[in-house]
Parts: C-alpha cells; structure tokens; sequence
C-alpha cells in the first residue's frame, strides 16, 4: 500500500501513484479548511487526470503537493491525519485484500507482494526478527517525509481495524527527523516513537501478529490477490513500453539505438527486455518507428527544423532513410507534409 504519471527513477522510467491517494490528501486538505482544488492546481495537477479507479500521477506532483499542503495547513502531523482520510477503494484490490487476510501476518505480506499498485516509489519488508515482527518502509529518496508519515498511520490504522481500536505497537521508528510539535504523533498514534532513526519501522508482537482474525475470507482474498497481479501485470507492460520511448527519445539524437543499448540503460537483459515487450503485445522494432513517427511530426510542424534537421534527431543514418520513413508513415515526403501542415495551420508558421 504505498502511495505518489511522473518523475524519473535513476534514468530508467518514471515513479508514479494511484490518483486515489492523491484524493485521499485533497479531503485531508478540505478538512483543514482548506482549498485543495487551488492547492492541486498549484502543484500542477490536472483535475481530470484523477478521474477513474486506475488514473496514476507523476510522483514529482504528488512530493509537491505534500509541500504545498504542509505549508498552507502549518501542520508538522499532517501526513499523519491523511491516514483518516483513507478510503477502502484508496488502494485498488490491495485494500480489499488487506482487509480480508486472515492474520495481520498475512496482511503485511500482502501488502509487501503487492506495494506497487498503489506506488512504485515505496518497498516494503517483513520479517520476524526474535520475539518481534518488523514492518520496514523503505522509500525513494524524493518522497516527502509526510508521505511516510501517512503510510505508518495507514498501515497502524488497518491494524486496529482488524485487531482491536486500543491495540498499539510495540515501537514505531522514524527515519525523518524530530518534527517541531510531536504531540499529534504521540496522541494519533498511541505508540512509544523513535526518529532520527535507521529506518521507517513498525515493530509488532507475535502474538498479534499471528492471532486469526476474525473476519479473514480466504476466497475474497485470493480474488482481490488476482485482480492486484493483473492490474500490475498492466501496469509493468505500459510501463516497460514508456521506458523505452523515453530512452528512445533521448539517445536518438546520438544515433539509432540498438535493442542491447537500450536493455543496458535500462539495467536490464536483452532477452528480459525482450520479453516483456512481446507479453505487451509490441516490439523493439515497433516501439523504435513509432517513437520516430511522432517524434518527426512534432518536429516538422515547427518551421525552425530543417528536413536535414530531423533526420538527425532521429537518428537516421541518412536523408534518403528518413524520406523513405516518412512516407512510410504518411504517404507523402517530408516537404509536401509539412506545407500541407502549414497551410492548416497558419500560426505555426509563426514558430521559429
């Protein structure tokens, strides 16, 4: 259950969020009096980009929202009052799935399996460790400390709703700093706290860890498990694809690259590449002319590209190459596609 289409990850793609989440901290925004369409829009959201179960946001807006946010509400515990804001569907199948595990052993390892429909910014890890269960979140570096904040709460708060409202950790340990004012923390969340600390931690006896619960659904369970697994499936499959336009669009200009140059600056195999694009349906060679294709219509309608000009950005090896594309895509040259452009669009000639 992690939360934040799109900031890039080391050079390989891009961290994205549930659109859900988001609205999660709009209406923790409204409850604090106030404006958080005003707010949303500051941080570069398109409201209409929220719409729908499945909609997903650059996590570079989601980290400047939780900026936004901590400064109009001058509130140090903000991201630990989003947590009441949460909403069963917040998280897709996952919090369905949560819900009807049949121990919160069960339940962390859920949410560990399945962390990415809700953020690929956010890991999580498990394990017992002696008399204790920890519960570690590990998060991207450009991820607001308030984010964190929101996910402990979140995760201490499906605890009591299926354990008991007065069950409390046995420890929870920041890694963010002291905030100026901790009483909210200590009030909300009702457990001895440590910050400054290696890790962001939630430490649990196994007792309770381990107790059946008692409205575990096995059935319901595995239904939502396999509605997650699918969503994810997607998820990876148009994620692999933008990848590699993305590579695409930045290395053309050096020359076409191959599908190994592309495999290796995205730190995985040729063959694993491979792969993965043909479970999507699509393939290098696909994704290498498409990516051209739009890339040579974008830049033909603006005058200040010469043809030759854009045979170079795409990488083509020579004029003769591109022209023989270009019809390819459009059934006419270069020059013909742009003077028909400009006739339809007197203005653009103005771009130069």
């Amino acid at each position: 259950m992690a939360f934040g289409t799109v900031p890039v990850r080391d050079g390989q793609g891009v961290r994205t969020t549930l659109g859900t989440w988001v609205k999660a901290i709009c209406r923790a925004l409204d409850a604090a009096g106030c404006d958080s369409a005003a707010l949303l829009a500051e941080a570069g959201f398109d409201l209409k980009s929220l719409d729908g179960p499945d909609a997903r946001c650059p996590l570079t807006h989601t980290e400047r929202l939780w900026r936004i946010a901590v400064a109009a509400t001058g509130d140090p515990a903000f991201g630990i009052k989003v947590a009441s804001h949460i909403k069963q569907t917040t998280f897709h199948a996952l919090g369905y799935g949560l819900s009807a595990s049949s121990t919160l052993k069960e339940a962390f390892e859920r949410a560990q399996r399945y962390c990415h429909v809700a953020s690929d910014a956010i890991e999580y890890e498990f394990s017992r460790r002696g008399g204790e269960y920890h519960f570690v979140i590990e998060s991207a570096p450009n991820v607001a400390d308030e984010s964190v904040d929101a996910l402990v709460a979140a995760y201490l708060r499906m605890c009591r709703s299926l354990i008991g409202h007065d069950y409390s950790p046995l420890r929870i340990e920041f890694r963010r700093v002291r905030p100026a004012r901790i009483e909210d923390f200590q009030s909300l969340l009702r457990a001895p706290l440590l910050f400054g600390a290696a890790q962001t931690r939630l430490v649990f006896d196994i007792d309770a860890v381990e107790r059946p619960l008692e409205g575990g659904n096995p059935e319901l369970a595995r239904h939502n498990d396999a509605i997650a697994q699918q969503y994810l499936s997607r998820l990876e499959r148009d994620n692999i694809e933008w990848r590699v336009r993305e590579v695409l669009t930045r290395r053309l200009v050096h020359g076409e690259p191959s599908q190994e140059d592309v495999a290796d600056l995205l730190h995985v195999s040729a063959r694993t590449l491979q792969r993965k694009l043909a479970d999507g349906g699509i393939t290098y060679k696909e994704i290498l002319d498409e990516t051209r294709r739009g890339l040579a219509l974008a830049y033909l309608s603006a005058p200040r590209h010469s043809a030759s000009d854009v045979t170079y950005l795409l990488g083509f090896s020579a004029g003769s190459s591109f022209t023989r594309a270009f019809r390819r895509w459009t059934g006419q040259s270069p020059s013909d596609w742009r003077a028909g452009a400009l006739a339809r669009n007197p203005e653009s000639s103005r771009d130069r």
